[in-house]
């Protein structure tokens, strides 16, 4: 294995301690409740809370990071996120009360915030011409993060305590970290990617792509962070309503999960293979009604209308990804993705307060649904609006035949 494919396999563990790490409370609150309700109180809402520090600095976070990167390295920055996430959850498992436990989640928020500016264009620039293939691999690993955070987290917490269902992830994050030091400080996606020609798109139809992704990134953060978090609660109310059934909740989140894992892994490679678009509209044609749906459902068809929206709302994931590599160029890439992934995560701390106030005020499960499908419109939309062309899958087709003065000129 040479280094730059050791490189992408640390991208990829990275992708999954991000979304492990930030779903860990979603499901430890169903334990907190029942194993120190002193401390933390009996209601779902307010412990869920806590998290929203750690999704505020995950998406404050993000908008630096293209200018730090360019000041310590990608590498470094990497490293940093494998050492710095991980004894901040190791902090939160030690947390005296509910004060420090959102301090330690916070702090874990903003070292998370450094994965996908810094791991994605990595992972970009390593890929090749294949970059929806590599995509679609690195989210399994994320949704794999995804699925796996409820069901072991749920199985941690009732065997040993939800305070380790924290820690143990937190010194795994930090293994990895040390490992990923011993690779030095070259950066040899970066290596990889120098020397490769990228076309020169029309100006129009780039503003026109970046528009719909910033417009397409705070929408679908904001849906991708809140499905992700109700999912133990919805399958807590509509599935298992005993508090001894906890570990089976955790099993049926991850099911659901795996759904959106495999839909990325297809999405990456149908990328390769047709325009954004034509993948892009029928994942954005699912989720309104599919929300809808899940609003009023009761009992075991909850687990199949989910699984198909973690299918069209994790494989969108992927469609967005790639906007970015195939509309600008690999200078900028860094600093759009900081930027993006900033918009994007401004929606998705959003997400946990109104979940948590909507629960508590507004009817419950089915209200918090019906708002997820009004912001799903707005996914519909953006899919409409992007570009569809064909050079997305022949680059050099940007460019139009040499004329007669022997000048070539971009293509319209």
């Amino acid at each position: 294995m040479d280094a730059a494919t050791r490189q992408i396999w640390f991208v990829n563990a990275a992708h999954v301690f991000t979304h492990y790490g930030l779903l860990i409370l979603a499901t430890a609150v169903l334990a907190m409740v029942l194993q120190e309700p002193a401390m933390f109180g009996t209601d779902y809402g307010p412990i869920l809370a806590l998290g929203t520090g750690m999704f505020v600095l995950y998406g404050l976070g993000s908008l630096p990071m293209g200018w730090l990167a360019e000041r310590f390295g990608r590498p470094a920055m990497l490293a940093g996120f494998f050492i710095g996430s991980g004894a901040a959850l190791v902090f939160s498992g030690f947390a005296p009360g509910p004060y420090w436990l959102a301090a330690g989640l916070a702090l874990m928020g903003a070292f998370s915030a450094i994965y996908h500016p810094i791991g994605t264009a990595m992972l970009v620039d390593a890929a090749g011409p294949k970059v929806g293939a590599a995509v679609g691999v690195n989210g399994v690993f994320g949704n794999l993060g995804v699925a796996l955070a409820p069901v072991v987290t749920a199985f941690v917490a009732a065997w040993i305590g939800w305070r380790w269902a924290f820690v143990i992830p937190g010194v795994l994050s930090i293994g990895f970290g040390l490992l990923y030091l011993r690779e030095g400080p070259e950066d040899v996606a970066r290596n990889k990617a120098a020397g490769k020609p990228f076309p020169e798109i029309p100006r129009a139809v780039v503003r026109r792509a970046v528009v719909v992704l910033l417009s397409l990134a705070a929408v679908s953060g904001f849906i991708f962070n809140a499905f992700t978090l109700l999912l133990p609660k919805l399958m807590a109310e509509r599935l298992a309503h005993s508090p001894d059934l906890l570990p089976v909740v955790g099993l049926l989140a991850f099911l659901v999960t795996i759904c959106g894992g495999l839909t990325q892994f297809t999405v990456g490679r149908l990328i390769d293979r047709h325009t954004l678009k034509r993948v892009f509209l029928p994942l954005a044609c699912i989720q309104m009604p599919g929300f809808l749906l899940l609003s009023t459902l009761q009992g075991w068809m909850v687990l199949p209308v989910a699984g198909l929206m973690a299918a069209a709302i994790f494989g969108q994931v992927t469609v967005n990804e790639t906007m970015t590599a195939r509309y600008v160029a690999p200078a900028l890439r860094t600093r759009l993705y900081s930027i993006r992934f900033f918009v994007g995560f401004l929606g998705a701390a959003a997400a946990s307060p109104l979940i948590a106030w909507l629960h508590a005020t507004a009817g419950g499960l089915g209200t918090v649904l019906v708002v997820l499908s009004s912001f799903a419109a707005v996914t519909f939309v953006c899919a409409l609006a992007f570009p569809d062309r064909k050079e997305e899958l022949a680059p050099e087709l940007w460019v139009k035949p040499l004329p007669p003065n022997g000048q070539a000129v971009p293509a319209e």
